[in-house]
């Protein structure tokens, strides 16, 4: 417990460039009432309106509430939600510094409509064609400029277009020739691009769509492991191995829901990581707060395993809240006080 409460008063040194995706997600709150007779759906007799800034953002927003200092490097559009998610941002003191604007595309925005405690629907305002030339470029000459003056680079991809091959690998190229950490909440179809950074973050099915799409041939042979779903631990513990070797990463951090974490080191070592979750209302987030607290431990003087403990348990936190939501540093040592 000593250890865990000096890494995080150690997070307040950290300083951290978070580049990805960035998404604006609107919350229509209401309740349901009666069924509608033009069709068979719910009426919601909706009451307010709240936007929380998601994708990319939410992980600077994390590292931001837990004490650190993030800077936000991404594409909106020149639209009205443009405001919105700059006004969000600076409330939760994020540096908007290296937010690009581009008249040619949307500012992703996901409205979600929730009537008591129950999502009814979503919906999804998006481009995801991959950045110009021309923005990767813009991008890549503010991270060249600032780089130095931060401990690790988060890539955050959720497959919106900021996240390209082009990009991969200029951003990895630089984070290494300067020994920067580098971590990848991964998205299905670009693991191949990740070669080289520090550690990943997948989810059981990014891993599972990962081991097909890579057609790693070793373990599909050797091992026979059913492609379709990783149904035990002995075939997550495979598929990983492969992944990571793959890959040529440290570690790798599999979030596996209500089972917990798994954490593979590049040594071999194998932990299994039990949730600590004890309500689990919204997982909307769950991984941005996950990379977002093991890469600020790593920063802070954690080891990998210390690094997933924290972020295991600042998980358990956000999933008890409803919504794309966050954790500080007085939340989380309240939980480890409680152990």
């Amino acid at each position: 417990m000593s250890n865990f409460k000096k890494i995080i008063n150690n997070f307040q040194k950290a300083k951290i460039l978070v580049v990805g995706d960035l998404i604006l997600d609107e919350y229509i709150w209401g309740e349901v009432e009666r069924i509608s007779p033009e069709a068979p759906v719910p009426v919601v007799w909706a009451n307010r309106r709240t936007y929380i800034p998601g994708g990319a953002a939410n992980v600077a927003s994390n590292i931001s509430s837990l004490g650190s200092k993030a800077t936000l490097v991404g594409v909106i559009g020149n639209d009205k939600n443009r405001d919105i998610f700059l006004s969000q941002l600076k409330k939760r003191k994020v540096s908007v510094a290296g937010v690009v604007v581009d008249v040619k595309r949307t500012t992703t925005l996901k409205t979600r409509i929730i009537a008591g405690h129950q999502q009814v629907v979503r919906l999804d305002w998006e481009d995801t064609d991959s950045l110009p030339r021309q923005a990767n470029q813009k991008i890549m000459k503010f991270v060249e400029e600032i780089i130095d003056k931060f401990d690790a680079v988060i890539i955050e991809d959720y497959g919106k277009g900021v996240i390209n091959m082009y990009l991969l690998e200029s951003l990895i190229r630089l984070a290494h020739s300067r020994k920067k950490i580098i971590t990848v909440d991964p998205k299905v179809g670009h693991f191949q691009y990740y070669k080289g950074v520090t550690s990943i973050t997948p989810n059981r099915r990014e891993l599972e769509n990962a081991i097909r799409n890579l057609k790693i041939k070793d373990t599909c042979n050797q091992f026979r492991l059913n492609l379709e779903h990783l149904s035990c631990d002995r075939e997550i513990n495979l598929a990983a191995k492969e992944i990571l070797r793959y890959l040529g990463l440290e570690s790798i951090l599999i979030t596996l829901g209500e089972q917990g974490m798994k954490l593979i080191e590049k040594n071999g070592r194998i932990t299994n990581i039990p949730t600590v979750a004890q309500e689990v209302f919204d997982v909307s987030g769950a991984g941005d707060t996950v990379i977002a607290t093991f890469t600020l431990a790593l920063c802070s003087g954690a080891s990998k395993i210390q690094a997933a403990h924290l972020a295991n348990f600042a998980a358990g936190i956000v999933v008890g809240k409803i919504g794309t939501a966050t954790t500080n540093k007085k939340e989380l040592l309240q939980t480890l006080g409680n152990r």
